[in-house]
């Protein structure tokens, strides 16, 4: 499925870390961000979340929530937000249907082998609950920083 903006953010409710739920109906009314990602606690995803965590106070006082989403458990998303000290939410989508809603599961390859994955990419849905930006098969570095200059101009 692919994304356009404008079009309506797909539904969604996910079990996240630190006993928190997230929904669209819940972040309904204020700005968010949904960042996918394939792994908790590889090097690349790693870098991502820190970066977003670095940000943090500025989203924040744009009124934005972040929220990283990968098919992880929540046994192991509890343990990376722990290891790495990120208060935002991490969501858990074992059954990917976020992901796939959201344009985020894909054909890729490694080796020349191919194989169904998360593609690291990043969705910014304004406050009326409309796609503002979509940024697909994201490169890790800079990424938070071009979030946050989207987030601005909302």
């Amino acid at each position: 499925m692919s994304l356009s903006i404008g079009d309506k953010a797909p539904d969604f409710t996910m079990p996240a870390t630190g006993g928190r739920t997230v929904s669209l109906k819940e972040l309904k009314g204020n700005p968010f961000v949904l960042y996918f990602y394939p792994r908790a606690d590889t090097p690349g995803c790693t870098k991502e979340a820190c970066a977003f965590q670095e940000g943090m106070p500025d989203f924040s006082k744009l009124g934005v929530t972040i929220i990283g989403v990968s098919k992880d458990s929540m046994k192991a998303l509890e343990k990376f937000a722990e290891k790495y000290g990120l208060a935002f939410p991490l969501a858990s989508d074992p059954e990917i249907k976020t992901i796939d809603s959201y344009g985020a599961w894909g054909e890729k390859s490694l080796y020349g082998k191919k194989y169904m994955g998360i593609e690291r990419s990043t969705v910014l849905v304004d406050a009326k609950g409309k796609i503002a930006q979509h940024w697909p098969k994201v490169k890790v570095a800079g990424h938070a920083e071009d979030v946050l200059k989207a987030v601005q101009a909302l």
